[in-house]
């Protein structure tokens, strides 16, 4: 795991006036967690993307608030819906010993490079991210996984496949192992499908049936509380009227 790090400053600007920020290339966000009050901060736009497409939601961030040190998760970005820019970010403060509970990629590998495709089969990934349990050193940035010995249509890869590094679990202990990551296609049945579909298919809607209708994801227990367990989100309402 890399050392990821973001200065922030305390922020007295809240509600509207955050635009002015904005337009002064800093970023509104708030960093939460424990038993201490939500803190109002913010950090130059250029760092804070940097740091954002570096951790995403997955990879603890090393924080200084005005001198004093912490580490944090990302728990949600808000970007601009038009130019995609960072406007929010909000943080929440995690321990080193401290068992968490995050999203991480799945990322394919050998693409381009199989037998299927080589013999003109296509491979779609069906299954992007996955949620597991470790504690912040412990946490790996993503899982990779080769499409290199995927020959044909009856091949596929799963969550099974996936080789857990030390002190890292599944979140969900019951986790189907079967869940399908990748498959290998047909180029007619895609074809088919987008057919079928009246041409508005995607790859969601060709894989989506391998995985079952809205498979969820993003299913929490602890996690789904921001705080941890027992631990309640703070309203956005309480902590930054920038919305």
């Amino acid at each position: 795991m890399n050392d990821i790090s973001l200065k922030l400053s305390e922020r007295t600007v809240t509600g509207k006036k955050v635009e002015k920020l904005r337009q002064e290339g800093l970023v509104p966000s708030v960093v939460y967690g424990g038993k201490a009050d939500p803190i109002a901060t913010q950090s130059q736009l250029v760092d804070t993307a940097k740091v954002v497409h570096a951790a995403g939601k997955h990879s603890p961030v090393h924080l200084m608030i005005d001198g004093k040190k912490k580490l944090a998760i990302i728990k949600a970005i808000d970007r601009d819906p038009v130019k995609h820019i960072v406007r929010h970010v909000a943080f929440h403060t995690i321990k080193q010993n401290e068992v968490i509970t995050t999203e991480v990629p799945i990322i394919l590998t050998n693409v381009g490079e199989s037998e299927a495709e080589r013999a003109g089969l296509v491979v779609l990934q069906a299954l992007e991210k996955v949620e597991i349990k470790a504690k912040p050193a412990a946490l790996p940035e993503s899982f990779e996984l080769s499409i290199l010995n995927l020959a044909s249509t009856e091949d596929k890869l799963t969550l099974g496949d996936i080789e857990l590094p030390s002190g890292v679990e599944f979140a969900d202990v019951e986790q189907d192992l079967e869940l399908v990551v990748a498959n290998v296609y047909e180029p007619s049945a895609l074809q088919a499908a987008n057919e079928a579909a009246g041409g508005d298919a995607d790859e969601e809607t060709v894989v989506e049936a391998e995985n079952g209708e809205d498979t969820p994801q993003h299913t929490q227990n602890e996690e789904s509380r921001p705080g941890g367990k027992g631990q309640a989100e703070p309203k956005q309402s309480n902590v930054d009227a920038n919305k």
